[in-house]
């Protein structure tokens, strides 16, 4: 039995978000109001998170409640029709072979602001779910990052001194410190790791090989 777990965000760490992906997402709304007046701009919503993210819309423009539930469906179904088609859901350079070497070590596991069926669909296309499955958290349920990876947490049931979280967004950084768990900002961006650097991420990676030596260096210590 693994008595480590290693808990990944999804976009930016596995997988791209394409901007066909992110396009997708809005789409059942455009039969309800003027969808192209949406923010693709995920941080500029009150909650980082997809279903707090279309309660908001709904709220902001009047529609009723169930509405949300019908967008998520819809959403939902379209996702999986687009990449039974031609749309390609892009792996981050390395990080099939991340997983594979960390498999046997470590209880693996994802925390991602997407739905948890979105994740699932888009992961199983690049052939990643598998690795990922048992520990399967999203927006399902609703909060920021934090709280997604609460709850991944108390599944898992794992001194957090033994869990590492690894994100690429600022919300993940709050998360991991809130959880007071290990945490490894991954970012290709060098601002963007500048940027986690300053919102308090020791632990920093530009390419999955590092992202791996210091997994390699916690689980060691």
């Amino acid at each position: 039995m693994c008595d480590w777990a290693i808990i990944f965000d999804v976009d930016g760490v596995l997988l791209e978000l394409t901007s066909a992906e992110e396009e997708l997402f809005f789409q059942p709304f455009a039969r309800r109001i003027d969808a192209d007046v949406l923010s693709r701009d995920w941080n500029s919503y009150k909650i980082r998170n997809d279903e707090e993210i279309v309660k908001e819309i709904v709220a902001r423009y009047g529609l009723p409640p169930i509405e949300a539930a019908m967008i998520t469906r819809e959403y939902l179904a379209l996702l999986e029709g687009q990449l039974a088609l031609d749309l390609k859901s892009e792996v981050i350079a390395g990080a099939d072979q991340l997983l594979k070497q960390l498999r046997g070590k470590a209880r693996l596991g994802i925390a991602t602001a997407n739905f948890r069926k979105a994740a699932e669909l888009r992961l199983t296309q690049a052939g990643l779910w598998p690795m990922v499955s048992s520990l399967a958290h999203g927006a399902d349920g609703g909060g920021a990052k934090a709280e997604i990876l609460a709850r991944a947490i108390a599944e898992v049931k794992l001194p957090r001194e033994r869990i590492i979280f690894i994100g690429d967004n600022l919300n993940d950084v709050e998360a991991g410190l809130r959880n007071g768990v290990h945490f490894i900002g991954f970012s290709v961006d060098a601002n963007r790791r500048s940027a986690l650097a300053q919102a308090g991420a020791k632990r920093l990676a530009a390419q999955h090989d590092e992202t791996t030596a210091l997994i390699e260096n916690i689980l060691g210590a």
